[in-house]
């Protein structure tokens, strides 16, 4: 054999080689940092349903108009805390879209409630109840945070699968598949609640 031929076989070795690793450790890392970051949506959400019984505590002197709210609340937060989407459901575009139609109706819910509570001078100057309408806006906008910083590493990840040379190593050893990003069902759920304090 010649020098050509042997620089030639390396070549070709190396060029194998270098693509067979395409994507064997990029795919899993793009995956595990959009689990992650799926992790963080969840904790929120959590937060935020957590936060829910001491409002309700919170609204004992409100009228029947608010309890009617405060109990869809309570029901919207029964549904959308009984929708488990584990890090292995990320693909699945049924079970998201469930989950996010069950998160928008407790935003919505709540904001109605929130906002209503703005004709209640007493409960206004509770402040128990400023401390947990604050909790409550912070943890709807530590939502929007988690969702957007979940949707950027799923970008990443679908971005990876998909691109040469890691959509080799992804199709062929990882069987990847695209994650679901997830949306708001209502434009702007996903957004605190705005309250007027300076009305009353």
């Amino acid at each position: 054999m010649n020098l050509k031929t042997v620089t030639r076989a390396v070549l070709v070795a190396a060029a194998s080689l270098t693509l067979a690793a395409c994507g064997i450790n990029s795919v899993p890392a793009a995956e595990e940092e959009a689990k992650a970051k799926w992790a963080d949506v969840e904790a929120q959400f959590q937060r935020r349903a957590n936060l829910i019984p001491n409002l309700a505590e919170v609204a004992q002197g409100a009228a029947e108009n608010e309890r009617g709210i405060l109990t869809e609340v309570t029901e919207a937060r029964a549904r959308a805390t009984s929708i488990n989407v584990t890090a292995d459901d990320l693909g699945d575009e049924a079970k998201m879209a469930e989950l996010a139609a069950a998160q928008s109706q407790l935003s919505q819910g709540l904001g109605r409630l929130l906002a209503s509570f703005e004709a209640y001078p007493q409960i206004q100057s509770n402040q128990n109840f400023l401390a947990l309408q604050s909790q409550l806006e912070g943890t709807e906008n530590r939502i929007a945070v988690a969702i957007r910083d979940y949707n950027e590493a799923v970008r990443k990840y679908n971005t990876t699968i998909r691109t040469f040379p890691d959509t080799i190593g992804a199709n062929i050893i990882h069987g990847a598949e695209p994650l679901v990003p997830y949306s708001a069902v209502t434009e702007g759920a996903e957004e605190a609640p705005q309250l007027d304090m300076t009305s009353n």
